[in-house]
């Protein structure tokens, strides 16, 4: 026989055991806070579409507490077959320097299988301050820092480093960071005028921005989004920098096998063709992301270098 074609049927018999282990599992896919938010219901919507592509019963478990690292404990301590995997945002990445002991290395502890969708942030702000665009807040920050406070909806997540970057770009570091314990509360605040600005979650900024109760800046991405294409980027006024996408992704153990990754993120790009899914992640304000597993491992390299730096650069400590 060819050792081409040897080598094929090797790599067959490799393969063929992975996938027939596979076939019925029942998966449980961890999302690490309350239903209700973004991360739940995106998660819910691949593990509903994941389960009949992979002809598997996915089970969405809702692990709340510690920010995130109670859930994610229990993903990074169960074995690699790919029963037991982790639905989360960008924020699991920064884990281990905004928190003193995570109990894992958010980096070496977790196998990266599938980022599929993202949304931008927005920065808004209170109807009170005196600036119709983002040149005329930055000048207004810069000429009285004080005047002005942030929302933070969490410890870590994409709208905190966003602030702390964009009160560095701008030169207002007397800027006040008023943390929350989720959008919902930092954003209802934001409506009264204490605090007065926030780097908000498209869907949930937008309803108030169209009912003129806030003043949208800026959406935080290279291009508008389609879900608000009439709010400019900060590229559009001067400050291309200001790039802040949120984006989702699934994670397993470490040590998962190659070709069970594969598996399961091929399942996950084909459901993000899906037209269904695409308006069910338009109604949470994203769209999907297409690429390999490879791919979202340089992209949690690349984020992780960036937001790393951010975090230094502010000061941050763990807490």
């Amino acid at each position: 026989m060819p050792k081409i074609r040897r080598r094929a049927l090797v790599g067959a018999a490799l393969v063929l055991p992975l996938a027939a282990r596979a076939q019925g599992a029942n998966v449980r896919l961890i999302v690490p806070f309350a239903p209700g938010g973004a991360i739940d219901a995106i998660g819910r919507f691949y593990a509903q579409a994941l389960a009949p592509l992979l002809a598997e019963t996915w089970v969405v478990e809702n692990r709340t507490g510690g920010n995130g690292v109670i859930g994610a404990r229990a993903v990074a301590a169960a074995p690699p077959d790919g029963r037991t995997l982790m639905f989360h945002a960008d924020a699991h990445i920064v884990a281990r320097e905004v928190m003193r002991d995570p109990g894992y290395d958010a980096l070496a502890d977790f196998t990266p299988i599938a980022r599929v969708a993202e949304g931008p942030l927005v920065l808004v702000g209170h109807p009170g301050i005196r600036a119709n665009d983002l040149p005329g807040l930055v000048a207004l920050m810069r000429a009285r820092p004080a005047d002005f406070a942030f929302a933070n909806s969490s410890l870590g997540a994409l709208g905190h480093l966003a602030t702390e970057w964009f009160k560095t770009e701008v030169g207002a570091r007397e800027a006040t960071l008023v943390s929350y314990r989720g959008t919902g509360p930092a954003l209802t605040d934001v409506l009264g005028g204490q605090p007065n600005l926030m780097m908000a979650p498209m869907l949930a900024a937008l309803p108030h921005v169209r009912s003129g109760r806030l003043r949208a800046f800026a959406v935080c991405a290279r291009e508008r989004s389609a879900v608000a294409p009439e709010i400019p980027t900060g590229a559009e006024q001067g400050m291309p920098s200001l790039d802040f996408v949120v984006w989702y992704g699934m994670w397993g153990p470490k040590g998962m096998e190659a070709a069970l990754v594969a598996r399961l993120n091929g399942a996950a790009q084909q459901a993000g063709r899906d037209p269904a899914m695409r308006e069910r992640l338009a109604s949470v304000g994203c769209t999907p992301v297409f690429e390999d597993a490879a791919g979202f491992a340089r992209t949690i390299a690349a984020d992780h270098q960036r937001n790393s730096g951010i975090i230094r650069a502010a000061g941050i400590q763990p807490e």
